[in-house]
């Protein structure tokens, strides 16, 4: 496994909810991130929330397809997002969705944490990607 780290700027638009899930009071967002540092690359996705009457009781989850370079690759990758706070205990679990790597990033594995300082949001990327094969 690789470790890189870096920070990015996310911008989360709300977006309305589809007409059979308004009574089920999810919210939606779009995400759109661009990522500093060794990840040199942009993403968009979509996040489903839920806030619960408990204050500091919620969750979510999230898609996101990240395009650009990964130490000198280039293609795109599928990060799922699973994220819980339990009466203000929080967990985030962010991982490659298996299979999801195009190109130079064909075969791309690994978790990312997010870490939000003064208002920053940064990355930790844990990843492997399968050696270069050799022509026949």
């Amino acid at each position: 496994m690789q470790q890189i780290r870096g920070s990015f700027e996310v911008q989360l638009q709300a977006q309305p909810a589809a007409d059979a899930i308004v009574s089920a009071e999810l919210g939606r967002r779009t995400i759109v991130k661009q990522f500093h540092g060794e990840l040199q690359a942009s993403s968009l996705g979509e996040m489903l929330s839920v806030h619960t009457p408990v204050k500091g009781s919620a969750a979510y989850v999230a898609l996101e397809r990240v395009s650009g370079t990964l130490s000198g690759r280039q293609g795109s990758f599928v990060l799922m997002h699973t994220g819980l706070m339990d009466k203000g205990q929080s967990s985030l679990t962010v991982q490659v969705v298996p299979d999801s790597g195009t190109d130079a990033l064909q075969g791309l594995s690994g978790s990312m944490q997010i870490e939000i300082r003064e208002g920053k949001h940064f990355y930790v990327f844990d990843y492997q990607l399968p050696s270069a094969q050799s022509p026949d």
